[in-house]
């Protein structure tokens, strides 16, 4: 029988992952980047909306909510990726790069699986809110149109008099659909305006002159909705990239610092110098 040494074992088993500090750690980042997200969005921090104000918020605020984004990323997995380091159980004596190491892993796994659990629970609530339209409203109501262009389609259907207990919600959803074709390369098509203008004509009791001109109008206000909504999302889908990327390194800092003072060592050396106001500090009280 083959005899392994101590020291060969502790070696080998500090190779292994430890789940329990990686799935503490990554509720831990979940928690968190929940709780900074939710301040977010009630003071206004927020890229979209369904309000049709938010399309006229300023680049600033944009780009402030992205770095919001970015900065909340890197204190929640900050936060998940210290636990995963400083609540491992250390194996026994290593070296001091192999120990960085195996903290730093398992930062990235409580990294990955805040990630993962993150996407899904963002899947669950867009599937429920997906259902929760779709069961309200019949397959030739559906519209990718809506919220995006709810107030272009008030609009274009608003009448001064109306029969009450009118049901427009299969031709909002068909206008929307047919606005929706203002930001392709061509354009509106002269058979889908010309086709816009009979419907509002007959629906809102408008002229055909005004009905045209409503269409028009509204036809324009959609094209810029639909390209501010395009900056948006490009900002968004930036900043999520950026911020889990930027989330991924701090878990590994975080885990190695974490198992440092875990096994009371002092931080790695390319560390030091975030902890040099500390340093400073207690030499004045030396």
């Amino acid at each position: 029988m083959e005899n392994i040494t101590p020291a060969a074992r502790s070696d080998v088993a500090s190779r292994f992952l430890q789940w329990s500090p990686i799935v503490l750690g990554a509720f831990a980042a979940t928690a968190l980047s929940s709780v900074l997200l939710t301040f977010a969005v009630t003071i206004g921090l927020g890229v979209t909306s369904t309000a049709p104000t938010w399309r006229d918020a300023s680049a600033a605020l944009a780009i402030l909510s992205g770095l919001y984004l970015i900065i909340q990323a890197v204190l929640s997995f900050g936060l998940g990726g210290y636990i995963a380091g400083h609540a491992r159980t250390s194996t026994g004596p290593a070296a001091v790069a192999e120990t960085e190491h195996v903290d730093g892993a398992h930062g990235l796994g409580s990294w990955a699986l805040a990630v993962v659990m993150g996407a899904i629970l963002a899947a669950l609530i867009g599937a429920a809110t997906v259902n929760r339209t779709a069961s309200m409203r019949g397959p030739a109501q559906a519209s990718a149109a809506e919220p995006l262009l709810s107030y272009e389609l008030d609009r274009l259907f608003r009448a001064g008099r109306r029969a009450p207990n009118v049901d427009l919600s299969a031709e909002r959803a068909e206008a929307g659909r047919i606005l929706l074709t203002t930001s392709s390369h061509s354009g509106l098509s002269a058979d889908d305006r010309t086709y816009l203008i009979q419907q509002v004509a007959a629906l809102t009791g408008l002229s055909a002159g005004d009905a045209e001109k409503r269409v028009d109008s509204v036809a324009g206000a959609a094209k810029t909705a639909i390209a501010r909504s395009r900056r948006s999302s490009i900002i968004l889908a930036f900043s999520v990239a950026t911020a889990i990327l930027l989330g991924a390194v701090a878990a590994w800092a975080a885990a190695v610092a974490g198992g440092r003072h875990r096994d009371g060592a002092a931080l790695p050396e390319w560390m030091v110098r975030s902890n040099a106001i500390a340093r400073r500090h207690e030499a004045v009280y030396r």
